[in-house]
C-alpha cells in the first residue's frame, strides 16, 4: 500500500498495489492496522454510502457534520475519475481554511482519509462517476451543513464555472460566516 501525506496535517491517500495477470488483478484496499497507524484514528467505520453521479461537472459539497455527529470519511471513487476536495475547518489548525484536491478514479482505487474536522466535496471529471465512502458516524441530519463551493477566499479552482449543482449545494453559507464547530 502506498501511503501519502499533505502539508495539512490529517488526511492520508492511501494507493493499494495491484497484484495483475491475464485474468485482471487483486489489490488489498483496506487493513485496519496501516491505517490506525498512519491517521491516527481508529478505523471504526459504521456505514458505507454510494453516490453516483451520470454527468461530467457534477459537484457535491462543501459537506460537513458537526460534533457529537462528525463523520470522518475514507473516500474512493469506484467507477469513473472525481476531483475531491477538503478544507481545514479546525479552529485551531495552522491551516485553518486551506484546501487540497486529490484525483481519485476507478484506475487507482486510490483512497482519501478526510478526518472529521474537514470539509469535503468533489466533482466527476467524467460520466458515469461511482463515489464510495464509509464514515466514522451514521448520518445526522440536524448536524449537517454547508459551505458555497465557490467561495472566492477558499480559492478552491474546480475547473469548471457552471457545475451541475443541488440547489441545497447552491445556497451554502460563505466561509468568513462559518463558524466552525471544530477545535
Amino acid at each position: 500500500m502506498k501511503i501519502e501525506t499533505f502539508s495539512i496535517q490529517g488526511p492520508v491517500l492511501f494507493t493499494p498495489e495491484k497484484h495483475g495477470d491475464s485474468r485482471g488483478f487483486f489489490a488489498e484496499t483496506f487493513k485496519a492496522n496501516i491505517f490506525e497507524e498512519v491517521t491516527g484514528a481508529k478505523a471504526e467505520f459504521v456505514q458505507d454510502n454510494l453516490s453516483v453521479s451520470d454527468q461530467i461537472g457534477t459537484l457535491r459539497g462543501l459537506h460537513y457534520q458537526a460534533p457529537p455527529h462528525a463523520q470522518g470519511k475514507l473516500v474512493s471513487c469506484q467507477g469513473g475519475r472525481i476531483m475531491d476536495v477538503i478544507v481545514d475547518a479546525r479552529k485551531s489548525s495552522p491551516t485553518y481554511g486551506q484546501h487540497l484536491s486529490v484525483d481519485l478514479s476507478d484506475t487507482t482505487r486510490a483512497q482519501l482519509w478526510v478526518p472529521p474536522s474537514f470539509l469535503h466535496g468533489y466533482v466527476t471529471r467524467s460520466a458515469h462517476c461511482e463515489v464510495m465512502y464509509k464514515v466514522t458516524n451514521y448520518y445526522a441530519p440536524q448536524s449537517e451543513g454547508s459551505v458555497i463551493w465557490n467561495d472566492p477566499q477558499l480559492g478552491i479552482d474546480w475547473g469548471l464555472d457552471a457545475p451541475v449543482i443541488s440547489k441545497r449545494d447552491q445556497s451554502g453559507e460563505a466561509f468568513a460566516a462559518f463558524e466552525s464547530p471544530f477545535s
